[in-house]
């Protein structure tokens, strides 16, 4: 009796020592209701997602042609029956000393140390509008207030300065792995007050007093998220006539400016789909001008070089607007010392 009841009694026994581990490997598999199931780790696809550009926010591309629209506008073109209408403004600062001289009889009558400094503020509205898909005309109207204060005079000087109107022509397709070129052409009018006209002490120039023509070739090339780009022009001026201008024991009659030759280089860089940084160089040198006086002399200045470092930041504030900001710093005696300036689209 008793070894019959042994197999029974073993079976029993080992089902009960079963019943814990059930009940632990149960309750493994089906968690409390309470407790949350642990994030699922994030996936490549979703870090994609995460850092890719959103909707309007646009491409490097995009923003280099609008950076370099602002830097200069001669390196982009619009579409057809487009308007463009752009306001810049700039400031610049120029301080020098000056020895003034008058000579009589071959004797120095007039000799002084000038000290001058002039600011002056420029408002520009510039419009362009596409003739062609590769041809497109602008128009540029500064309006310009000027202080200055030397040792004999200082004032104010609120005038129109001089209009431009001009026309960029591309002659080839523009490929994204080839550079652009643009070729420039512009006509400056002289609307604003003349240097060779103004008395002294009743103001200063806004203007160059003289016309001139300019033509020049333009190429950039965007290897994204870098833009290259430089430039080269000729600028002609027509003679200022029939003047009558006190300079000292003179009066000065005809005014004939040398010609201009400029050039300039640099890059933008887009730092993201919103920043884009830009730094350049600009020279212009310019031939003697040549002057005649009344009393039949003629006298010819020195050569000009003028060079401007700029450094800029533009910031994308919608996909269809950026705002650029800049600072340029003169490194020759004859550039401004030292210039800022701001570039805002107009959008209507």
């Amino acid at each position: 009796m008793i070894f019959r009841t042994l197999p029974i009694a073993a079976a029993i026994a080992a089902a009960l020592l079963a019943l814990p581990a059930a009940a632990q490997q149960t309750a493994q598999q089906t968690p409390p209701a309470t407790q949350t199931p642990p994030a699922a780790p994030a996936s490549a696809d979703a870090a994609r997602d995460a850092l890719a550009k959103k909707e309007g926010e646009g491409d490097q591309s995009a923003l280099l042609k609008q950076t370099l629209t602002a830097v200069d506008k001669q390196y982009s073109l619009i579409r057809r029956n487009q308007l463009a209408v752009t306001y810049d403004l700039t400031y610049s600062y120029v301080g020098e000393e000056r020895i003034v001289t008058d000579l009589a009889n071959g004797s120095t009558t007039l000799f002084n140390i000038e000290n001058t400094s002039s600011h002056s503020i420029t408002n520009t509205f510039s419009a362009d509008y596409g003739v062609l898909d590769n041809l497109t005309g602008n128009v540029t109207l500064p309006l310009i207030s000027r202080y200055s204060d030397n040792n004999l005079s200082n004032g104010v000087s609120n005038s129109l300065g001089d209009l431009s109107v001009g026309a960029r022509w591309q002659p080839f397709e523009a490929h994204r792995d080839t550079p652009n070129l643009t070729v420039t052409s512009n006509v400056r009018l002289p609307t604003g007050r003349s240097p060779f006209k103004i008395i002294a002490g009743s103001g200063e120039a806004t203007g160059s007093g003289v016309g001139a023509f300019s033509a020049g070739l333009n190429v950039n090339k965007i290897v994204d998220p870098v833009a290259l780009f430089g430039s080269l022009n000729f600028t002609a001026s027509l003679p200022a006539k029939n003047l009558w201008q006190v300079n000292g024991t003179r009066v000065l009659t005809r005014v004939q400016p040398g010609n201009t030759i400029g050039f300039g280089m640099g890059f933008a860089y887009a730092l993201s789909y919103g920043i884009s940084t830009t730094i350049s160089f600009q020279e212009a040198i310019s031939a003697g001008s040549k002057l005649r006086f009344a009393d039949g002399l003629e006298a010819k200045t020195h050569m000009q070089t003028s060079s401007i470092l700029n450094m800029g930041l533009g910031y994308r504030i919608s996909p269809k607007t950026t705002v650029n900001l800049s600072v340029g710093i003169g490194l020759t005696p004859d550039s401004p010392n030292m210039t800022v300036g701001m570039n805002i689209p107009l959008n209507f």
